[in-house]
C-alpha cells in the first residue's frame, strides 16, 4: 500500500476554489469532470480532491454527514474514554492489592 501524500493547506484551498470556479463558469460540468480536470492541473489526486469537496459540502451544511468539527470532538472523547478506562483499571488493581494487605483472611 503506498504511503499517504500530505498536500499543503494552500494547495488544498486553491484546488477546491478552482473546482468551484470551474463549476460556476460551466454549470453543466459534472463534479467528476471538474475534479478530474483540476486535479490534473494541480497535481492532486482526483479522488482526494473529490473527498475534500464532499467534506467541505458537509461542513457547510449542504449535504448530510459528520462535520470535521464533530469528527474531531468524537475522536477526542474516545481518547478520553480510553484514558479513563485505563485509570479505572489501575485504581481497581490498587484497591484490591491494598484490601488484601489489610485483611489477612483474603486469599492471594
Amino acid at each position: 500500500m503506498p504511503a499517504l501524500k500530505k498536500y499543503p493547506q494552500e494547495l488544498r484551498e486553491r484546488a477546491m476554489r478552482l473546482v468551484e470556479e470551474a463549476r460556476k463558469e460551466d454549470p453543466e460540468l459534472s463534479m467528476h469532470a471538474a475534479v478530474t480536470r483540476i486535479g490534473q492541473r494541480t497535481g492532486v489526486n482526483a479522488y482526494t480532491l473529490r473527498g475534500w469537496m464532499k467534506q467541505a459540502a458537509i461542513d457547510a451544511g449542504e449535504r448530510p454527514g459528520v462535520s470535521t468539527a464533530d469528527a474531531k470532538r468524537v475522536k477526542e472523547l474516545e481518547a478520553e474514554v480510553r484514558e479513563l478506562k485505563r485509570a479505572n483499571e489501575i485504581l481497581l488493581a490498587a484497591s484490591s492489592f491494598f484490601a488484601r494487605e489489610l485483611d489477612p483472611r483474603l486469599p492471594w
